[in-house]
């Protein structure tokens, strides 16, 4: 496999080391729902309050959440693009276990396009008054964007025997082998079954829409854009397929077309 340059001279890369292990995904592919369910877990195991940073404890595995090569295209100014600001650093990249959380690319643009528009106060004024239509062909946030990007990881990473490719789609389907996948990657072995199913149970997605509409959440990763908003919820629809509700039938062809430059070991190509 070619090897893929990488680098980070910001000191973000701080914040992107030391860990136990690396999750790694496109915006709004479920990661939110994955990390407060591990999360969930760990702080159920240990008898504490659920914290979105249980690593904080002894014996909990420090997990780094990233989107890596898509963060570094759309969030970096020169500056940060020379830098390598938001990317992993390379021996993190080769020492860590990875789990790439991958969703169909046109659900994962849905949703993307409605967390900028309605959902991230910080979004550009440009990027607020594109349409859908616009922003699926943007060359950064689009979906052919999203697609290099996705390909770029699962060249580097797939084959090795510390990786998972974990699809949201099986998680919606069968969370709990999905769930118990993951934490196999983590290192946990013997999973403690009390702990486990009162993960499942807290991080259910009605469940969590439920507590968040309610703003029980402390964490704003949680929290509603507009609690009046239905749309601006972090945990929104997670609908498999719901791309085709808001994309035109125009829309929808050239996402197909784009996908079929998806590496087939995605599953999402037919």
């Amino acid at each position: 496999m070619k090897r893929v340059v990488r680098w980070n001279l910001s000191s973000r890369a701080r914040q992107l080391s030391g860990g136990d292990a690396l999750v790694v995904s496109i915006p709004k592919s479920g990661r939110t729902w994955l990390r407060t369910f591990v999360c969930a877990y760990y702080c159920e195991k240990i008898s504490r309050p659920f914290t979105l940073a249980p690593e904080k404890y002894a014996d909990v595995p420090r997990i780094i959440y990233t989107h890596d090569l898509f963060e570094q295209r759309t969030k970096a100014n020169r500056w940060g693009k020379l830098r390598g600001k938001y990317l992993i650093p390379w021996r993190e990249r080769e020492r860590l276990p990875v789990i790439l959380l991958a969703r169909d690319p046109r659900d994962a643009f849905v949703s993307h396009f409605v967390q900028l528009t309605r959902r991230t106060r910080e979004t550009p004024e440009v990027l607020k008054r594109k349409s859908a239509s616009e922003l699926l062909r943007d060359p950064a946030h689009g979906i052919e964007s999203m697609v290099e990007v996705m390909n770029s990881w699962l060249g580097e990473w797939a084959g090795r025997p510390n990786f998972l490719l974990l699809r949201y789609e099986d998680l919606r389907r069968a969370p709990e082998a999905g769930f118990r996948a993951f934490l196999r990657s983590l290192g946990e072995t013997a999973v403690d079954e009390a702990a486990f199913a009162r993960a499942l149970e807290f991080s259910d997605f009605h469940a969590m829409q439920k507590l968040e509409s309610r703003g029980a959440f402390s964490s704003k990763i949680l929290r509603a854009g507009d609690p009046h908003d239905r749309e601006s919820f972090k945990v929104r629809r997670g609908k498999v397929g719901g791309f085709a509700e808001d994309l035109s039938p125009a829309d929808q062809r050239y996402a197909m077309t784009t996908l079929g430059k998806l590496d087939p070991r995605f599953g999402y190509r037919e």
